[in-house]
């Protein structure tokens, strides 16, 4: 429960700084993607030597490594053409997508009060940012359902890390030769901002790197329907941020999708944690045999 609540406020914190970084300061998009990679990478990689392993004791995959890429590139792109509730509506949609997509051909077969969570919480989430709805870019549109799917396939990957720590840290390090290639190729429209580049930084070491930390070690304790249903509070996180940290204007329909979502989201959890605590019905007593008699 700590390590899912840690990794979702860290989402939610990553949410808000790339907005900033984006919205308030002059830094593009593939920069802070390629700062964001590289600082989340040096962060954990310090931090894994400094539990004793050696660097040759990093582990990840390519493959993860290419997940990462395709969902934090093409997230910070997105938000170029997207408003923020739109981008939201399609990343989350997306990640729910193919996690439930994922739950569904592997066996799981989730309750009707789990359906009716996961159906009230996407129906807040809707009704949250359905004013960001009109004419969204098509281009926006693709690169953020493009994110929400690597997203969503990276975590199902990283719940069979054996180490998470290590798991993280390679996939990062691996990652970021592929972002300094999108630096390259978008060089002519670079531009560089110190305040989004420390934003940029916060949101790799801190929110992207040891959120993702996180989010590994609660994998591990999440089936596939619960680990989409949790997902869903982190808008509503990101948008009490927003109201605190960036000045946002409370609203009734902000408190009113709040109470659907994260309502859906217990809804959800509470029928699992039944199930997986509900005793075994005692077993029927036997009378004692009669002793042998000599």
């Amino acid at each position: 429960m700590i390590a899912t609540a840690s990794a979702l406020t860290a989402f939610a914190a990553n949410s808000l700084l790339c907005r900033a970084a984006l919205d308030h300061a002059a830094l593009d998009p593939a920069s802070f993607s390629t700062i964001r990679l590289a600082s989340g990478a040096v962060a954990l990689v310090l931090i894994t030597l400094s539990t004793g392993r050696s660097a040759t004791a990093l582990r990840g995959s390519w493959g993860s490594a290419a997940l990462l890429f395709l969902y934090a590139v093409p997230f910070s792109f997105a938000y170029v053409s997207l408003g923020a509730g739109t981008g939201a509506l399609i990343l989350f949609g997306a990640v729910q997508a193919t996690m439930l997509v994922a739950a569904l051909s592997s066996g799981e077969r989730p309750h009707v009060v789990q359906w009716a969570g996961l159906i009230l919480a996407l129906g807040g989430l809707v009704y949250l940012v359905m004013p960001g709805l009109a004419a969204p870019s098509t281009v926006g549109c693709a690169l953020m359902a493009t994110a929400g799917v690597a997203w969503g396939i990276y975590s199902l990957r990283g719940r069979r890390a054996s180490n998470p720590l290590a798991e993280t840290a390679g996939n990062f390090a691996r990652s970021v030769p592929l972002a300094i290639g999108v630096s390259f190729a978008a060089a002519p429209h670079a531009a560089f901002d110190a305040q989004g580049a420390l934003l940029a930084v916060v949101s790799g070491a801190l929110a992207s790197g040891l959120g993702y930390v996180a989010w590994y070690a609660a994998l591990s304790g999440l089936s596939a329907t619960r680990a989409a249903s949790v997902q869903l509070a982190v808008p509503v996180l990101a948008a009490a941020g927003g109201v605190i940290f960036l000045s946002e204007r409370v609203t009734v329909r902000l408190l009113v999708a709040a109470v659907l979502i994260l309502g859906g989201v217990a809804l959800a959890l509470t029928r699992t944690e039944r199930r997986r605590r509900r005793p075994h019905p005692p077993e029927e007593r036997r009378a004692p045999e009669p002793a042998a008699r000599p």
